[in-house]
């Protein structure tokens, strides 16, 4: 088993495109190759630790695309933000709260200028910005922007 993490995939979000110059003509072309990608890493017991902004989409179609994924999902919440249509209410992944906590590694969609541990060279691993943020020491934007368009796949301590 392998654990991944990743961010912002925006499925059926044509207007992600051009705000994250994303080099795909039409998002039918980039949801299919965001599921390519993914499924290209990932097996069936992997783990994956989504941090947000999965789709804007309803429930029915963030449905249709986790049913094209693999591995065992793990999507923290975000009720107020772009999953707020469909989070919570779409059976077969675990939802997690808005940050977590794994062997250090502190998981939010949000930056953060100071996480627990930081001072001591713990992890933050985090979305939202689509690479656009400046570099911080062991604050790492995992966002499939800046990891071309594939989850990371992280060796935990």
């Amino acid at each position: 088993m392998q654990i991944f993490v990743t961010a912002d995939h925006h499925f059926g979000h044509a207007n992600i495109i051009k705000y994250a110059a994303r080099p795909f003509s039409s998002v039918e072309e980039m949801d299919q190759e965001l599921i390519r990608r993914w499924n290209e890493v990932v097996g069936e017991e992997d783990v994956v630790y989504h941090l947000g902004d999965f789709t804007l989409s309803n429930k029915r179609r963030a449905s249709y695309y986790l049913s094209q994924l693999r591995g065992q999902i793990k999507m923290l919440s975000y009720p107020w933000h772009h999953d707020c249509r469909w989070i919570g209410k779409v059976q077969g992944i675990e939802y997690l709260p808005p940050i977590v906590i794994v062997q250090d590694i502190t998981l939010c969609h949000f930056p953060m200028a100071a996480w627990n541990k930081s001072h001591y060279g713990a992890l933050h691993y985090h979305g939202h910005s689509h690479g656009k943020m400046t570099p911080m020491k062991n604050r790492i934007d995992v966002g499939v922007d800046c990891h071309n368009f594939y989850p990371i796949n992280i060796i935990l301590p």
